[in-house]
């Protein structure tokens, strides 16, 4: 399942964090990409440091803060996330993340735009499967949140700049069938709640809670 989350950071924490990223110091992509991603990989990643460092930091606060990548994702960890620029015609063709990021198992993918979307030409992120394509360019601040299953490209960036943060997420509960059973049942209690259904919403709660005890790892 995807999801678009929005209002991770308000505008002026937002317009900070997006001029750190601008200023961090990058270096190739490929350098850190295996043998298989380095043939369709072309774009810069922020070298690491202290600066990139205090800027993922701040995006892994903002997300593991916001409720709705809490329903989704049940967190276990951030097993790796980079700061990406993309310009020149840079891309990064179709593939697959990698299954195990820095040891850790990759279960969600997450791409965070920092750039405008008018302030650059084509980096579409396109998602793919056996039906469709279906292209995101999101607003400054906003993130696509997707399985890391998924076959998906950036388009080439044929003005401007591209930044994003990328990050891979460990979930507590491994298979996403039942990370999208456990978020209906968020949908159906917050439902529930604005209903001031109180029986309903106690109903759906212990069910979910249950079945969280069954599945977590």
């Amino acid at each position: 399942m995807q999801a678009v989350l929005s209002d991770i950071f308000g505008a002026a924490e937002c317009a900070v964090l997006c001029e750190a990223a601008l200023n961090l110091q990058f270096e190739d992509g490929r350098k850190t990409a295996g043998a298989a991603a380095r043939r369709v990989k072309d774009n810069l990643q922020a070298a690491p440091g202290p600066e990139t460092e205090a800027v993922l930091a701040k995006v892994r606060a903002g997300l593991t803060a916001h409720p709705l990548f809490a329903a989704l994702a049940y967190p276990r960890g951030f097993a790796r996330m980079i700061v990406s620029r993309t310009q020149g015609g840079g891309r990064y063709g179709d593939h697959v993340d990698n299954a195990l990021m820095s040891g850790a198992r990759s279960d969600l993918s997450f791409t965070l735009f920092l750039s405008e979307p008018d302030s650059y030409d084509g980096g579409e992120l396109t998602i793919s499967d056996r039906l469709e394509e279906r292209q995101f360019k999101l607003s400054r601040g906003e993130a696509l949140l997707y399985p890391s299953t998924t076959l998906h490209r950036v388009e080439p960036v044929t003005r401007g700049s591209r930044i994003v943060v990328v990050g891979w997420i460990t979930s507590h509960v491994r298979h996403a069938e039942q990370r999208e059973i456990l978020f209906d049942l968020w949908q159906a209690m917050s439902q529930a709640q604005t209903r001031d259904d109180d029986a309903q919403y106690q109903l759906l709660a212990r069910s979910r809670s249950n079945l969280l005890r069954m599945w977590a790892e």
